[in-house]
């Protein structure tokens, strides 16, 4: 859920031919001990095997193969040690899913498109559209200063929802807080409301002016879920299951209470080497530790049942992966937002890096990347303690992706649920020889 996965990840952008941009996958994940809310970490898993035809024949999918497919996964999830993975692919070929390793280590159920899993930083794309609904029901403006729904905000008078929906209020990130690191290693089950969190952010300095720049920041979303909170009048959780989870059927999607640290049933547990700040503040792990987790000397620590709420609008649900499916096609494909509303939606995207105006976009909780001709995607990530996530649609070819794991960060510093996209995006699509992150 923090922006330090993104400080590591996003600069490590790929050479490109002229004629392909890279997939730079958001791990949006959110690091921290229960900590949802990480920066979309791109992650250069996109280059063609030669500069592509600018107006290329053929299909644009590949045929899958069921069993290539998940020889692939699995190979790449063991070189990782990652315990458990959960691959779920839908094309107009139909759907695929793939299920390897462990849902709990030291048990042998293999984990299902049902399991529960925290789905961090994936949050802020259900966030993000109940902002919007509100703004289409007439309750807020877009254009409106956070000042006018949250004391106390720095700037605040000149920081527009928009510049928090697409990460440019320049405030300051509470995630990268070393004492909130500290904390969830001390009280892993202790509740922590939005408030504190803000309290954390606003006693820095901002790091830049409103709309000077892009950086990601869970600050921003759990603003706005006190922003749709104000507006709607009603608590978060009971706005996203009365708007979101329950019109779409999301029956396995929730938002937990403040002090609920459980996990429905069935659920995967999360695994993690070492403490909270690995994953809230991208600290690289230690050769000794590294070494240890790789001989299986050193176990992962069980992140499960850490308290989500520090997390709050920026990365506190849980949700499986048929349900994330669901969830991410209805968005991008119109089912969710009225059609004004949802071509501003798609339209929101803006380039992260101005020198890179072809480069991976963030728009209203959503990122956006074209990594072909033919092939582009709407998508999220998340990551915590525990667990990895990637949702993604591409409405142009009909793909819809979703990859979770169980291993936060693989021993040698990889995001494992980013890492593994160019392994099933080369079973996917024709044309792609994506440099394998694993």
């Amino acid at each position: 859920m923090t922006n330090s996965r993104r400080t590591a990840r996003t600069v490590r952008r790929a050479a490109l031919p002229a004629a392909c941009t890279a997939l730079l996958v958001a791990g949006l994940a959110l690091p921290a001990a229960g900590a949802d809310c990480a920066a979309p970490s791109a992650v250069p898993v996109a280059t063609a095997a030669s500069t592509p035809d600018p107006t290329p024949s053929g299909p644009a999918l590949k045929t899958i193969d069921p069993a290539a497919l998940r020889n692939a996964v699995e190979a790449a999830t063991k070189k990782m040690t990652v315990p458990g993975a959960l691959v779920l692919l839908t094309t107009p070929q139909g759907t695929f899913e793939v299920g390897v390793g462990t849902a709990e280590l030291d048990k042998s159920r293999t984990p299902t498109a049902a399991d529960h899993f925290r789905i961090a930083s994936n949050t802020k794309t259900m966030t993000s559209a109940l902002i919007l609904l509100l703004a289409q029901d007439g309750r807020l403006r877009l254009s409106d200063p956070v000042s006018d729904y949250v004391r106390d905000v720095p700037n605040g008078q000149n920081i527009t929802l928009i510049q928090l929906l697409k990460m440019r209020s320049g405030l300051y990130n509470y995630t990268d807080s070393p004492e909130l690191a500290a904390s969830l290693d001390a009280e892993p089950a202790a509740a922590r409301t939005p408030r504190q969190m803000l309290d954390i952010a606003f006693a820095q300095p901002p790091n830049s002016a409103p709309g000077a720049e892009y950086e990601y920041n869970n600050t921003n979303y759990v603003l706005l879920g006190l922003v749709a909170e104000k507006a709607g009048g009603a608590p978060l959780a009971q706005q996203l299951q009365d708007r979101l989870y329950t019109p779409l059927g999301l029956g396995r999607t929730s938002f937990p209470a403040i002090h609920d640290t459980s996990v429905p049933t069935p659920y995967s547990h999360g695994y993690m080497y070492g403490g909270t700040g690995y994953a809230l503040v991208d600290k690289p792990y230690p050769a000794d530790l590294r070494a240890a987790a790789r001989s299986g000397k050193l176990k992962p620590i069980d992140y499960t049942h850490q308290n989500p709420s520090y997390a709050a609008g920026a990365g506190a649900a849980i949700s499986s992966a048929d349900d994330a499916a669901t969830w991410i096609r209805s968005l991008t494909t119109g089912k969710v937002l009225g059609p004004a509303t949802q071509q501003q939606w798609l339209d929101s995207p803006q380039a992260e890096d101005p020198a890179a105006p072809d480069g991976q976009k963030y728009g209203y909780g959503i990122a956006h990347q074209r990594f072909g001709p033919r092939a582009a995607m709407y998508f999220h990530g998340g990551e915590l303690p525990g667990y990895n996530s990637f949702i993604g649609h591409d409405p142009d070819n009909g793909v819809t992706l979703v990859v979770w794991t169980n291993l936060t960060v693989s021993p040698d510093g990889k995001a494992t649920a980013n890492a593994l996209l160019p392994t099933v995006l080369n079973q996917v699509y024709a044309g792609l020889a994506l440099p394998s992150a694993v």
